[in-house]
């Protein structure tokens, strides 16, 4: 059976068959009709956008374990902290999940911020 998929504006041809599934470019969307006078455009609320990535600092990095949302940032750089102290909550999958610092140190650098989402291994901050 053949599809046509419109995927962020882009329209894909796919073909499925028993056990496997094809899929080719097939061209850019046709733009959607206008809305009737009448009508207000709805407006799409446009994503957040992520804050600039900052460069690590020196020492350990201190990684996100999981792909998630930052809650909460306990910590800024030059901060002292002892092994077990949170550093971080990650919200993943509806669970609020702590990230606490490995060992004793002080925080050279701290690379995300609260509201920012992050994917498994990203930097969170560094520890020296």
């Amino acid at each position: 059976m053949k599809y046509i998929v419109t995927l962020n504006g882009k329209k894909y041809e796919v073909e499925v068959e028993k056990g496997q599934a094809a899929a080719v470019y097939a061209g850019e969307a046709a733009a959607a009709a206008p809305a009737p006078a009448a009508a207000a455009p709805v407006q799409a609320a446009a994503p957040a956008a992520a804050p600039a990535p900052v460069a690590a600092g020196e020492g350990e990095p201190i990684k996100s374990p999981m792909p998630g949302n930052i809650m909460d940032v306990r910590v800024k750089a030059g901060d002292v902290v002892k092994a077990g102290d949170v550093m971080f909550i990650l919200e993943a999958m509806k669970m609020e999940n702590e990230i606490v610092a490995p060992t004793d140190g002080t925080v050279t650098s701290v690379t995300t911020a609260k509201g920012q989402t992050v994917d498994t291994g990203a930097v969170l901050a560094t520890l020296k």
